[in-house]
């Protein structure tokens, strides 16, 4: 089961510049309109594994955390599930996601950043 992620501990990693790999589960309109700082792209689909494979390459023992919308998303989470099913070691589930980010007022980008 993917490690639970609290905000502090997501937001010291980025700032550290610690190597992890930000994954935004939501679909590709809502990371254009915003997203965590340096996350990438990856809508949780049937084909998740095989489009997270082409764009993110990780190697299985890389640190790898998921995000979606907020708690009651459940994209980022099955996500999560899924790489673990598919060999990854390291993977970590922010759940409180974007909603939390933002009111937070952490930095995101985006066209509506």
């Amino acid at each position: 089961m993917a490690t639970h992620i609290e905000i502090e501990v997501l937001k010291k990693k980025l700032d550290s510049g610690e190597k992890i790999f930000l994954i935004d589960t939501l679909a590709a309109e809502s990371y254009e309109m915003y997203h965590i700082k340096g996350a990438v792209s990856v809508p949780y689909g049937e084909d998740f594994i095989a489009q997270f494979e082409a764009k993110v390459g990780a190697p299985k023992d890389a640190e790898i955390i998921t995000y979606c919308a907020s708690h009651s998303c459940q994209l980022s989470s099955l996500a999560a599930n899924a790489l673990e099913a598919a060999g990854y070691t390291n993977v970590g589930h922010y759940a409180d996601g974007l909603a939390e980010w933002r009111a937070t007022g952490y930095p995101t980008e985006g066209e509506r950043a």
